[in-house]
């Protein structure tokens, strides 16, 4: 069977990107193409919060079982193993095999040895997805215990459409999050133990977990972010670390995650859940449409109904640059119209500040 070429690859990736697929359906179809040059027997896509690095969620296929989930963050977060997706984000080339990196002992990998090893895997070709220096997940393609490693050419296949991929999460982030229906302000509490096993949980936040669950483990958002807090409690994050993160449930609303340890014999972790405000989305949305910090300063003054004279005022820009600026700002977010970009981007009529 013929192998599709690097350049066939980003191709066919660029028309599912064009799409407007959401997340779950772009990373179940974004692998699919990929298998026509890197064949893998089985793949994991993890969405990440671009603000935070927190992992959000995962879309799995023959992967490592729902129950492997908090140790694989816990190492993860640790930052003390090889090919981590913080590593990968930072290096040259997004992407990289574990046989590569480990010289052919996958013994040398935390994760191999504790997990990997025990669910009958082998190689495996990681990849961070960044799109304009922004992280918005990573794409983990699995093999089998005695199938061949990936190749040189593999890895360098995948790292060339790293950045295909990155966009279409980034976009199908945007779809989710116009679908997003905005729901009444509820608050939920979660309690783990020291060892992320779960103490309480009360009515509300359980029915926020129902909709991010996807088996019977603590949703990876919950579990990154507790795990986060651990790190931050015990010294070993750096400085400004936040235990913190936006995620989509399956019901379309978007949640906003806080996580904190309390000091003591126990360690419990706190997790707040509840539905993310306009001031949280409005600046992810923002960011996954690519605009540039004067776009932002445009698009808040639009929101507050300022006419393209009285931008320019403000910013110190002709009228003609101020169009110029709205013909770009209408052009990444997909619309036609100043109330069509409010909309999109503010879902009330409130408009929350865009710059940091």
């Amino acid at each position: 069977m013929a192998v599709a070429s690097p350049e066939r690859v980003r191709q066919d990736l660029r028309r599912l990107v064009q799409r407007g697929l959401g997340v779950r359906e772009f990373a179940l179809q974004a692998p699919r193409v990929l298998a026509s040059a890197v064949p893998f027997d089985g793949v994991c896509v993890l969405t990440m919060d671009p603000a935070t690095q927190v992992p959000t969620g995962e879309v799995v296929e023959n992967g490592l079982p729902d129950t492997a989930m908090a140790r694989m963050t816990e190492i993860e977060l640790s930052g003390a193993d090889v090919n981590t997706f913080a590593a990968l984000a930072k290096a040259e080339q997004h992407a990289a095999g574990l046989s590569a990196a480990t010289e052919g002992d996958l013994g040398r990998s935390r994760r191999h040895r504790e997990l990997r090893q025990a669910h009958g895997l082998g190689d495996e070709l990681r990849a961070a997805l960044v799109s304009d220096r922004t992280t918005w997940g990573a794409l983990t393609l699995l093999r089998g215990r005695g199938r061949p490693d990936f190749t040189p050419s593999d890895t360098a296949l995948v790292a060339a459409v790293s950045d295909v991929l990155a966009d279409g999460l980034r976009r199908a982030t945007v779809h989710d999050a116009c679908a997003a229906a905005h729901a009444e302000r509820r608050t939920g509490l979660v309690v783990l133990a020291a060892d992320g096993a779960l103490v309480a949980v009360d009515p509300v936040a359980e029915g926020w977990l129902a909709q991010l669950r996807e088996g019977g483990a603590l949703p990876v958002a919950v579990t990154a972010v507790a795990c986060r807090a651990r790190r931050i409690a015990a010294g070993q994050a750096a400085a400004g670390t936040l235990a913190r993160a936006r995620v989509r449930t399956t019901e379309g609303q978007w949640l906003v995650l806080h996580a904190a340890t309390w000091a003591g014999p126990d360690a419990t972790t706190t997790v707040v859940v509840e539905p993310a405000p306009v001031h949280e989305i409005a600046p992810l949305i923002a960011t996954a449409c690519g605009l540039t910090e004067r776009e932002r300063a445009v698009t808040q003054l639009v929101a507050r109904g300022l006419a393209t004279r009285e931008i320019g005022a403000q910013l110190h820009l002709s009228p003609w640059t101020v169009q110029d600026h709205l013909k770009a700002i209408f052009g990444k977010v997909g619309v036609r119209s100043r109330g069509e970009l409010v909309a999109r981007v503010f879902f009330p009529t409130d408009a929350p500040e865009l710059t940091d």
